[in-house]
């Protein structure tokens, strides 16, 4: 088998109907199979999928969550090649083929991911044109975009999107890229490495996880690019809304957790100390606004984080003894907070 393309599904019955149709009419390469692997669902899934034959359906009795889901999902699969597709995102005619075929060519590449568009802008289009009206643009969508960093504490951005801002797709980023993070909301990755590396970390739960194993990707010496030519529509936020307290916990306790995993030993005490000022900024901008739930994530976060730090000291050991890169270039040197809410330059 050439490519599994993987599609995780909690309840996502919606989602499905939706978008399941497009992978199934545009995967059409041989040796490629969809499958649907199933996070205990108690909606009408299951059914909906019985409509759908040539899915292959793995079912498990109750929700892993995102990062162990995809972990036994991958473990029922011996493709040469894995596609991690999110269960809401809609695929365009020549999606597949330039990811697996850039894979064959390049041997020291692990993971590739396509221009990620946003989904809701893409029907906004549609529906301007329809009554011949004009002023949108398809924009980049968050979860991804055109390929993503990390700033020098921790904190992610893509070509294309920038802390909360996301830009119009304008042709900037029509380029190949070296990146630093491939987005999970769809990543072509090299099955057997995703294996070899650990694949992504269950405790994570969600958020931050394909993030995390892009930077032991980085780190043992892989590449990882983003492939304008192949293009997908993300609606984005489909398990949990952007300002949603639980997304804002996950999102401070894991990226916390991956500093601590895989920083050098000489940038983690500094790292860290920024990062706590910072929390606690963020935490009281959100309490300033009125958001007393997500300063209460963000709090909670922290005090989860120095709490599950003693079991991971074993796995940052292993990190650091299997790293051969120790600070991957596409890590950069600048802080993107500091540049915008002081420098204002983004």
């Amino acid at each position: 088998m050439r490519c599994s393309i993987i599609i995780l599904n909690w309840n996502g019955e919606d989602m499905l109907r939706q978008y399941l149709p497009s992978v199934l009419e545009h995967t059409t390469l041989p040796d490629c199979e969809v499958v649907v692997a199933d996070n205990g669902s108690t909606d009408g899934s299951l059914q909906l999928l019985e409509k759908y034959p040539q899915v292959r359906l793995i079912r498990f009795e109750h929700n892993y969550g995102f990062a162990e889901g995809y972990n036994k999902a991958l473990a029922e699969t011996n493709a040469k090649y894995t596609v991690l597709l999110n269960s809401d995102v809609e695929v365009t005619k020549e999606w597949l083929a330039p990811m697996l075929d850039y894979l064959d060519l390049h041997p020291q590449v692990a993971a590739v991911q396509p221009k990620i568009l946003s989904w809701n802008s893409k029907e906004e289009l549609q529906s301007k044109i329809k009554k011949q009206e004009s002023g949108i643009s398809i924009r980049f969508e968050h979860a991804g975009a055109a390929g993503g960093y990390l700033d020098r504490y921790g904190y992610p951005y893509c070509r294309g999107r920038l802390l909360s801002q996301v830009e119009e797709d304008r042709g900037q980023y029509d380029t190949e890229a070296q990146v630093f993070w491939t987005s999970g909301a769809c990543m072509c990755v090299r099955t057997n490495i995703f294996k070899e590396c650990g694949g992504l970390d269950a405790a994570f739960f969600a958020h931050m996880e394909e993030i995390d194993l892009c930077w032991r990707l980085n780190s043992r010496g892989w590449l990882l690019m983003c492939l304008p030519q192949s293009v997908v529509y993300h609606l984005g936020g489909g398990a949990l809304g952007y300002e949603n307290p639980r997304k804002t916990y996950l999102n401070f306790r894991n990226n916390l957790l991956m500093l601590y995993k895989n920083l050098p030993s000489a940038r983690l005490p500094w790292v860290m100390m920024m990062r706590t000022l910072l929390d606690y900024v963020a935490c009281m901008q959100a309490l300033l606004t009125g958001n007393t739930q997500n300063a209460k994530a963000i709090l909670q976060a922290r005090l989860d984080y120095h709490r599950m730090k003693k079991q991971y000291a074993s796995v940052r050991q292993e990190n650091l003894h299997l790293t051969t890169v120790p600070y991957p270039a596409t890590i950069s040197p600048r802080s993107i907070i500091f540049d915008h809410y002081i420098l204002k330059k983004c």
